[in-house]
């Protein structure tokens, strides 16, 4: 998202340190990881795609809350 002339991350998935996860960041650079509990990863994908489609808009309202 660009906020204040910087691209800065909302939300990312990935499965690095061996567990698929979502990471929420905050505006004063701290990050919520929080598991996901799929262990195939085409289902953690899918998870992921249908997640962002329903709530990227309140992680970005979050994020420009400083929540």
């Amino acid at each position: 998202m660009l906020f204040k002339d910087k691209w800065l991350p909302v939300v990312r998935f990935d499965s690095w340190h061996g567990f698929s996860h979502r990471d929420l960041y905050h505006r004063d650079g701290t990050v919520t990881k929080t598991p996901l509990f799929i262990s195939d990863l085409n289902d953690a994908l899918t998870f992921a795609e249908e997640d962002l489609k329903a709530n990227f808009k309140k992680y970005r309202d979050s994020f420009l809350k400083g929540e």
